[in-house]
């Protein structure tokens, strides 16, 4: 989850970057979600786009990785 905080600045909150559409500064930063809505936030595009990347990063360093065998027996 990605932390940013309302326009008014007084509510931090958390979105889920997976339904994230769209990301806009018009000029203030205006999250679309995938089901319509919109979020505004203090944070500027680049911002939220870093700590998107942030988070994913944190949560693909522990994943075991798995090889493909060379060749498979089909």
């Amino acid at each position: 989850m990605v932390l940013v905080t309302r326009l008014n600045g007084k509510e931090e909150f958390y979105v889920n970057p997976d339904m994230i559409r769209i990301i806009e500064e018009t000029p203030d930063t205006v999250i679309t979600l995938s089901d319509g809505q919109k979020l505004v936030v203090k944070e500027t595009a680049r911002i939220v786009i870093e700590r998107i990347i942030q988070y994913r990063a944190a949560v693909f360093v522990n994943l075991p990785v798995h090889t493909i065998p060379e060749q498979l027996d089909c």
